[in-house]
């Protein structure tokens, strides 16, 4: 089981849907974020790519000196750079890591946004797209030299000339809930993630993912994207989410719903039909909550609750097979430590064994030998 947290690179806030209360996108801010992760016990830590946010390889790239633990899920669309050099940027961060990345497969998104960055395929052709990357990529990982002339992907002679700490390669994660996405995971990717939905609809997803992974003699690991509101009863748990669109306006909420209608991504067409940009009805199933999905693109649903409740609702997603856990809250710094507080001392006891040796190594390493 992995938990990770988020690195809030397109910048922090207390409150969505407004300019009130912004933080700076500082590398002095992200970095005692990436501390906090690397310190209480997470995994990891996704960063994420897009339009505004910081470059996700660089600010992962700056964090390696700052860290000893903590992996980086590095968010990556494959549409916007060779598979080439894509696997080579992934090589060489994955040695001076010591082996410490995870690779994030975005192919789905605002189309607005991706023409801009050069890509103007439909849906079905990004998924395409995608799949010819992901073939040039697991070759070069072989370390053999590789030819490919697909529909959308030709190379000639590409070839790596230092092979990544991880072995074949850093593990895949990538969400689709298109057909076309579901077979892309079935072929080439480790762990499957999905946007936050109840147990049931996130069960039914999964085991046509499993199903079709089959198909191609393999077995995919299961993850799963959550915002998360806890606190010690379910009063504060519940004010706390509230809080968040405390100042996000019906006209804020408007314009936030007509930029997401351009998304040709079925998980957000998912996550939309949850509220529909209705206020009235947003706890969608127990301690989910989809109000974060009314103004922001991306993860539009979070658990709510007081801890032991919170935390039974993460052992129901562990019992239909989801063990990668990425989690996160406004704002991340301190909502980061509140989560380690109040839930990892509730999460299964094997996982609290396996943080507790990593500790123990971690504590360690960090004292002087003279004092050993």
């Amino acid at each position: 089981m992995d938990i990770l947290w988020f690195i809030p690179g397109m910048g922090d806030t207390r409150y969505l849907g407004t300019q009130l209360s912004r933080r700076n996108t500082s590398h002095e801010y992200l970095s005692q974020v990436a501390r906090a992760v690397d310190s209480l016990g997470y995994t990891g830590a996704l960063i994420p790519t897009g339009q505004g946010c910081e470059d996700s390889w660089l600010l992962a790239s700056s964090f390696i000196p700052l860290t000893r633990q903590m992996k980086f899920l590095i968010a990556m669309r494959p549409g916007s750079m060779s598979p080439t050099l894509a696997a080579r940027m992934a090589s060489t961060f994955d040695r001076m890591s010591n082996g410490r990345l995870l690779i994030n497969i975005i192919t789905g998104g605002d189309p607005v946004e991706l023409k801009g960055d050069g890509t103007f395929l439909s849906h079905a052709e990004r998924y395409a797209n995608t799949s010819e990357f992901l073939d040039i990529w697991r070759e070069l990982f072989k370390g053999e030299m590789v030819t490919y002339e697909g529909k959308y992907e030709h190379i000639e002679g590409g070839q790596l000339s230092a092979l990544p700490y991880q072995k074949p390669y850093p593990s895949l994660y990538f969400g689709g809930s298109s057909p076309e996405g579901i077979e892309v995971a079935a072929k080439h990717i480790d762990v499957y993630l999905s946007l936050g939905e109840p147990a049931k609809m996130v069960k039914e997803k999964f085991e046509r993912v499993q199903e079709a992974a089959a198909k191609h003699g393999r077995t995919i690991r299961l993850g799963i994207r959550f915002h998360v509101f806890v606190r010690e009863t379910a009063e504060e748990a519940w004010a706390a989410a509230n809080n968040v669109l405390r100042h996000a306006d019906p006209e804020a909420i408007k314009k936030s719903q007509e930029m997401l209608q351009r998304f040709d991504s079925v998980g957000q067409a998912r996550t939309r039909q949850f509220h529909n940009g209705d206020m009235s009805n947003l706890e969608i199933s127990p301690n989910i909550w989809a109000g974060i999905g009314l103004v922001n693109k991306g993860v539009g649903t979070a658990l709510v609750g007081d801890a032991d409740t919170v935390a039974e609702r993460i052992h129901e997603f562990i019992d239909i097979g989801v063990d990668s856990f990425i989690f996160s809250a406004f704002p991340h710094l301190e909502e980061c430590y509140r989560v380690a507080e109040l839930l990892f001392p509730r999460m299964p006891s094997e996982w609290r064994e396996k943080v507790a040796k990593r500790d123990l190594v971690f504590n360690q390493e960090m004292i002087p030998t003279t004092w050993q």
